[in-house]
């Protein structure tokens, strides 16, 4: 399982380590929709025991960023239309409003990095990794929505993101080569936000925010299977055998 994780060691901290990094990974799309993951080779990449990659399933499965099946298996979910539309009203709603607090909130020191951020995008597009890029995209939006101020807000766009991972290694998957051919702007809406925001003008500053959500829905809704929702899975006998 070639995808860059560090092993973790020290007795207090290897549950969180392991679930910080899957996290991670699930967050940037490393994963695909609807793949297994064992606990075996997650514990073998972690350099782990079991345990704490089983403790770090059952959480990421309680925030529904994993199923659990009746036979203990730990899947990513699979992406439905229905799905991604409601996760990206869910998007629109919270981070829109995250933009708006923290759009004034933001300092010369926040808009600059956002600059080199963006900057940063535009090489990775040329010729850098797809998963590089989308870790930036991140980095950029989270910019803005910790300047909100609001814990709250910000832990809900978290989760949502963390659900949004599927979809996110899907979109990678298709415009990774549009990207390598010069045929899309590897930033998105960022350089739209950057003026709104230099230009104060706050409101035009969240309607791109959220023109940026809605555009990728859009390219989404194009390759994104059109299936019924699958039924829920149950997770309580999750890990009872390794």
């Amino acid at each position: 399982m070639a995808l860059g994780f560090e092993p973790v060691s020290g007795r207090v901290t290897v549950q969180d380590g392991v679930y910080q990094q899957l996290r991670h990974a699930l967050m940037v799309g490393s994963f695909d929709p609807a793949q297994v993951l064992t606990i075996a080779s997650l514990a073998e990449a972690f350099g782990t025991s079991n345990m704490p990659v089983r403790e770090a399933l059952r959480r990421l499965a309680a925030e529904n960023a994993l199923e659990i099946s009746q036979n203990g298996s730990a899947c990513v979910p699979v992406v439905t239309r229905a799905r991604l539309d409601d996760l990206c009203r869910a998007r629109v709603a919270v981070e829109g409003l995250a933009a708006e607090l923290g759009a004034p909130r933001l300092t010369a020191s926040d808009i600059a990095t956002l600059q080199q951020i963006t900057a940063d995008q535009q090489a990775i597009g040329r010729n850098g990794s797809i998963y590089e890029l989308i870790a930036k995209n991140q980095q950029f939006h989270f910019t803005i929505y910790r300047a909100s101020g609001s814990d709250v807000l910000f832990q809900l766009i978290e989760t949502l993101w963390l659900r949004f991972g599927p979809y996110m290694r899907l979109l990678s998957n298709h415009v990774a080569p549009l990207m390598r051919a010069g045929t899309m702007e590897p930033s998105g809406r960022h350089t739209a936000i950057i003026a709104a925001l230099k230009d104060r003008d706050f409101a035009r500053a969240r309607e791109e925010v959220v023109a940026d959500i809605t555009t990728t829905q859009e390219t989404l809704r194009a390759i994104c299977p059109d299936v019924p929702e699958p039924k829920p899975v149950e997770f309580a006998g999750f890990g009872k055998a390794s």
